[in-house]
C-alpha cells in the first residue's frame, strides 16, 4: 500500500480507490480521487469524520444527498457549471455539447469547469460524458481516475429507471 502523506485531513478507502479529504476549521474544500493502493488515515477533525460518513452513505446508496459545509472558489462560469450539475438527479448523465447548449457555452469550457471541481462525487461533474465515449474526468482521459468515474457512473446507473417524475435532489454552489 501507498502511504498517502501532505495535505489530507482524512483519506479513505473505496471500491474504486482511495478519497483524499482536505478542509478548514468549517469547511469541506477539497475531494482529490486517490490510486487503489492508498492507505486510509483517520479524520483529523470534525469536518473530515462527516465528509467521509457522507460518502460512505453515498457509497452504500448513490440517492444519498450530501449535506456538507463547502467552500470553493470558481468564476461565475465555472459556479453556473457547477450548479447545473448538482441540479442533476442520481443516475441522469449529460453530454458536455448538450450542457453548453443549456448554458450558451461550448462543450470545452463545460469540460474546463468540470474538471475545476474541486468537490467531485458532492458536485457531481462525472455525469457529464462525451457524445460518443465517457469523457475526460479531472482532465485526464485514462488511467484511474477513468475508472473512477465509470465506477461512479456504474453505481448509479440503476437510479436512472426510478421515478423519472421525481424532482432532482438538488443543493448548491455556495457563493
Amino acid at each position: 500500500m501507498t502511504a498517502i502523506a501532505g495535505p489530507f485531513d482524512a483519506v479513505m478507502t473505496t471500491p474504486f480507490g482511495g478519497v483524499g479529504i482536505c478542509t478548514s476549521a468549517d469547511a469541506l474544500i477539497e475531494i482529490r480521487y486517490l490510486p487503489k493502493s492508498s492507505r486510509a488515515a483517520p479524520p483529523k477533525n470534525a469536518v473530515a469524520a462527516r465528509a467521509l460518513r457522507q460518502i460512505e452513505r453515498y457509497i452504500a446508496d448513490p440517492e444519498y444527498r450530501f449535506d456538507l459545509p463547502l467552500s470553493i472558489a470558481g468564476t461565475e462560469f465555472q459556479r453556473r457549471v457547477w450548479n447545473a450539475l448538482c441540479g442533476m438527479r442520481v443516475g441522469e448523465s449529460m453530454t458536455y455539447g448538450s450542457m453548453a447548449r443549456q448554458l450558451q457555452s461550448s462543450p470545452r469550457a463545460v469540460g474546463q469547469a468540470c474538471g475545476a471541481n474541486r468537490l467531485p462525487i458532492v458536485i457531481p461533474c462525472h455525469r457529464v460524458v462525451g457524445a460518443h465515449d465517457i469523457g475526460g474526468f479531472a482532465h485526464h482521459t485514462d488511467g484511474y481516475l477513468i475508472s473512477t468515474k465509470r465506477w461512479l457512473l456504474s453505481h448509479e446507473a440503476p437510479a436512472r429507471q426510478d421515478d423519472l417524475l421525481a424532482p432532482a435532489k438538488t443543493h448548491t454552489v455556495p457563493a
